[in-house]
């Protein structure tokens, strides 16, 4: 297949009108003009051409939830997305029970995808080992302190498919976890109290990586910097965003592409809600009530969003962030901060053949894989 005439996104975070060609699902060939006689064409002009989204942090859509831990609604989860453009996927769990935790692993474990859904590219575990303090929509009752064993469990469950693990750093035991399994997954800074010492040396144990920046977590303050002013000045950190236009404000959001050039990942942090109607849905065994673009808790908490991950990169582009680096914040960015960038993020020769075709609303035209 030959895709002709777009505005093709480069790896130097620029369009230019090219040609490209995609063969067995991998990318062969980018030119300003390729011969494609004896191919089957596909005519994008004044359209994008972008890699297929990455979303590292998501919980459900479509009316199911990752922790349902069941194959007909994660299937119906990785076909909405996929015909949101978001080819690449990490299915993320909650605070929840062992024996939860475990059945929805193991469920992941045995998980073949179809041509029609995104793919599964590892686990978020989001949860236990958080800090009661910044729960958020978590259950307190099942926090649990790091457990270096229980992870390893956990991983071997996932068929060592866990790839983020997010850990509060404020509480006990977690720069032990950070230092032993710096190798074996991602550790990633999240739904802490942490101060700024305690986070800076959490990230020089081996964590490089925020989950939802803001979110769960102190303030940034002149005189208390916290995680956020750690995560600025450790240039390796890369910090996810929810850009819902309900989680951060817009004048945050466009300076936080300022404060963290070519580090900033989109995520969606998506429920069940996500392409629903209004009304009463569930997360983590809790009552989550949706009217509009807002999920809450019965005490008012928010509860993830119900934005995908398209939608969030339209709202950056909508707070005044360049079209080249939002699309970075969904593709270049996420790869690189799971450890893919080999395999998907950007058109390089040899990746997987993960197009999106956008019109100038930046709406799917086209998902080819």
């Amino acid at each position: 297949m030959v895709i002709k005439n777009g505005l093709v996104y480069e790896e130097e975070k620029r369009f230019r009108k090219k040609d490209l060609r995609v063969e067995h699902h991998q990318i062969i060939e980018c030119a300003e003009y390729i011969e494609s006689e004896a191919d089957q064409v596909v005519d994008a002009d004044g359209l994008y051409v972008i890699p297929g989204l990455i979303d590292v942090h998501s919980h459900g859509a479509a009316g199911y939830d990752v922790s349902d831990a069941d194959a007909k609604g994660l299937a119906e989860i990785l076909r909405y997305e996929k015909k949101c453009g978001i080819t690449s996927y990490c299915p993320t769990t909650m605070t929840l029970s062992k024996k939860r935790i475990f059945a929805i692993l193991d469920h992941i474990r045995i998980f073949c995808e179809e041509e029609d859904m995104a793919r599964i590219i590892g686990v978020h575990m989001e949860g236990p080992f958080l800090d009661a303090r910044k729960k958020g929509a978590h259950r307190k009752e099942e926090i649990l302190e790091p457990d270096i064993a229980f992870f390893r469990e956990c991983n071997r469950r996932s068929g060592q498919r866990i790839r983020l693990v997010t850990v509060a750093p404020s509480v006990t035991g977690a720069l032990e976890f950070i230092q032993e399994l710096k190798d074996e997954t991602i550790l990633s800074i999240g739904h802490t109290s942490a101060d700024y010492q305690t986070a800076k040396e959490a990230i020089l144990a081996g964590a490089k990586h925020i989950t939802h920046l803001y979110n769960a977590m102190p303030p940034f303050l002149h005189r208390d910097p916290g995680v956020v002013g750690a995560a600025a000045e450790q240039a390796e950190c890369m910090v996810e965003l929810i850009c819902d236009g309900i989680h951060v404000h817009e004048s945050m959001v466009r300076a936080t592409f300022t404060l963290f050039p070519d580090r900033v990942v989109l995520i969606s942090d998506s429920i069940r809600a996500t392409g629903m109607k209004d009304g009463r849905y569930e997360l983590g065994g809790q009552e989550v009530w949706v009217k509009g673009k807002l999920a809450t808790l019965s005490d008012g908490t928010i509860a993830g969003s119900v934005s995908n991950l398209l939608d969030c990169m339209r709202k950056a582009v909508e707070f005044g962030i360049s079209l080249e680096d939002a699309v970075a914040a969904v593709t270049v960015n996420p790869a690189k901060s799971v450890g893919i960038y080999d395999k998907v993020g950007s058109f390089g020769i040899g990746k997987k053949g993960d197009v999106v075709l956008l019109d100038k609303d930046l709406r799917v035209v086209r998902v080819i894989t």
